[in-house]
């Protein structure tokens, strides 16, 4: 598997030559400066959101094959991080996985037949009433032992992750949430150490699909002026962002009620099913 250490290495290699936040930001301040980043991003904003979720993609792929493929050779991660932390270099890896995945395309096809339906597979997300009673009410727990087994990990202290002032947290049985200025992150226990970066993109995804036929008859219809972000700035988490702050009684409930306790178990489920396929897209 993958180490600590390996991830950082592959996050500074990515990550090399793209702006970083100055350390001891207030959220005000982190927002504005994500804001002038953006705009003064080669290309403009959707540049930059394109850019960073390609970037966080080749994380993915290089940390799969350091665990399971050719970068297991120690000389090999060594060149590969060397190719990476340049744009001709990106290209030339990302064309090669590419080609790669075309030759095995077929033989997928044929052995997803056999697959079980992502329906079959437990979620690792399930909330008790009075944890999500808690989300609602915004009456945190404080920092609990999922919190601190997050802020332990190597990759997440050298980014400096929760370096500065704690927002307030809410501790799950599967991870926590925190809350900051009408902003939510939301980190899953079991993503963070398998290290699954691609689970966000199937999240988003499936959260723009819209599905007319939600599970359990949950409400796909998302309060006004709420939306989802990968959280890239927050670092391996989901951002739920409302313009309203605070966030009136309606946008808390159907965090809670809707967004916790049914949609994030279903679609956590099906994105961390190693044998299912992504949601569709609509």
């Amino acid at each position: 598997m993958a180490s600590d250490f390996d991830t950082v290495r592959v996050l500074r290699a990515l990550f090399n030559d793209m702006p970083r936040a100055p350390q001891g930001l207030s959220h005000g301040e982190m927002m504005a400066w994500i804001r002038e980043s953006m705009a003064d991003f080669e290309g403009g904003e959707t540049a930059y959101m394109i850019e960073h979720i390609t970037r966080n993609s080749m994380v993915d792929i290089v940390l799969r094959l350091r665990e399971e493929g050719y970068l297991q050779d120690d000389l090999a991660f060594e060149e590969t991080l060397k190719q990476i932390a340049t744009v001709e270099g990106r290209v030339t890896f990302m064309d090669r996985c590419i080609q790669a995945q075309k030759t095995v395309e077929a033989t997928r096809k044929l052995l997803s037949r056999a697959k079980r339906s992502w329906a079959e597979v437990r979620s690792p997300v399930r909330s008790q009433p009075d944890e999500i009673q808690r989300l609602v009410d915004g009456e945190p727990t404080g920092p609990g032992p999922l919190f601190a087994e997050y802020i332990c990990r190597e990759d997440v202290r050298a980014i400096g992750v929760f370096a500065g002032d704690r927002p307030d947290i809410y501790e799950f049985e599967w991870g926590f949430v925190t809350e900051e200025a009408s902003t939510w992150n939301i980190y899953i226990a079991e993503v963070w150490r398998r290290g699954t970066l691609s689970f966000f993109e199937y999240f988003i995804d499936a959260w723009a699909a819209q599905t007319s036929t939600p599970p359990h008859g949950i409400s796909w219809r998302v309060p006004e002026g709420l939306a989802v972000e990968v959280g890239i700035g927050a670092f391996s988490c989901i951002t739920l962002r409302s313009e309203h702050n605070p966030a009136d009684e309606a946008t808390r409930q159907w965090l809670g009620d809707d967004f916790v306790a049914g949609l994030l178990p279903e679609l956590t489920r099906r994105a961390l099913d190693d044998n299912g396929d992504p949601p569709p897209k609509h």
